[in-house]
């Protein structure tokens, strides 16, 4: 949970998370103690607090006499990243599908409105944002803590490199986020229809439709690093 106590406490931690997600604070940038604080008008100790929030969610990473640093984005971890994301992307699906209320599906159209939105006015901020949202609430409605919490690890990675996926384009990556959104919609029809297999198999899709262009992101010239295949999916 965020901070709590204190309006300026929680602003600090919102606005963080929002900065590292957009990458406006970029990935291993330092956080300088006394810049935030005059930023957010908070002493020492509630700032560390927030800092100690945004560790513990996997946004910040706190370094003994170093201070604190944007969690990074290095080779290593996003091989991790592209191995992990599509098993616990269409795990969550499956069960979004077996447990969602009526209430968090009305959340998740809402979410997708967002977003649709969002990608008819090309703010990439907007789209990446309203993304990283959509796939919150689907782990929410999965309902369990253990995926939940490697969920929102993942999206923190996903959502930054998003910043490139969602910028507006022309041609075959338009089509692409065309897609994307039209996936979210079938998503939204294979939970409210309680339709488990459907909602994984849609996982994987959506996971493969950006993989591509997020190798493109992630992966310079020259190097060869094998990263995660997702899943086969079974024939019918």
């Amino acid at each position: 949970m965020p901070p709590q106590r204190g309006t300026a406490k929680t602003v600090a931690y919102e606005d963080l998370k929002r900065a590292i997600l957009t990458l406006e604070r970029k990935p291993g940038s330092a956080l300088e103690e006394t810049e935030l604080c005059e930023l957010y008008g908070l002493s020492r100790t509630p700032l560390r607090e927030v800092l100690q929030q945004l560790s513990g969610d996997g946004y910040v990473t706190l370094q003994l006499n170093r201070g604190a640093r944007v969690s990074d984005m290095t080779h290593f971890t996003l091989r991790d990243f592209f191995l992990a994301a599509p098993l616990i992307y269409s795990a969550i699906l499956r069960l979004a599908a077996q447990n969602a209320t009526l209430v968090q599906i009305d959340e998740l159209k809402a979410a997708q409105d967002a977003f649709r939105e969002a990608m008819d006015t090309g703010d990439v901020t907007a789209r990446a944002l309203t993304n990283d949202r959509f796939h919150r609430i689907t782990g929410r409605m999965a309902g369990n803590s253990y995926l939940m919490a490697s969920l929102d690890r993942l999206l923190i990675d996903h959502t930054r490199i998003g910043m490139t996926f969602f910028r507006q384009t022309r041609g075959a990556k338009d089509e692409r986020l065309k897609l994307a959104s039209a996936q979210h919609d079938e998503m939204i029809v294979a939970i409210e229809d309680g339709d488990e297999d459907r909602a994984a198999e849609l996982a994987l899709e959506h996971w493969a439709l950006s993989r591509d262009q997020i190798e493109l992101f992630v992966m310079p010239p020259g190097l060869e690093a094998p990263l995660g295949q997702p899943p086969k999916l079974k024939s019918a």
